[in-house]
């Protein structure tokens, strides 16, 4: 899942327009779209206010799973 669509994931997961994220976060509504789009990606100062209004951590927005090393 790229980005973008992982963004778009986590919003519609909680039942948010673009329309009220922009309210939320100050994002314009064009600039959401594109993120999800996959037309350009957020400012790395963009995403903890966008993931605020997805009610998730930065880690979580990012993916940042962390690394289990192998047993066995």
């Amino acid at each position: 899942m790229t980005f973008g669509k992982r963004i778009c994931f986590l919003r519609l997961r909680i039942g948010k327009s673009q329309k009220r994220i922009e309210a939320e976060t100050g994002i314009p509504q064009r600039t959401l779209s594109d993120w999800e789009n996959d037309k350009s990606e957020p400012k790395v100062s963009d995403l903890p206010k966008l993931a605020s209004a997805l009610g998730i951590s930065t880690s979580e927005l990012i993916g940042d799973q962390p690394t289990l090393p192998k047993t066995g």
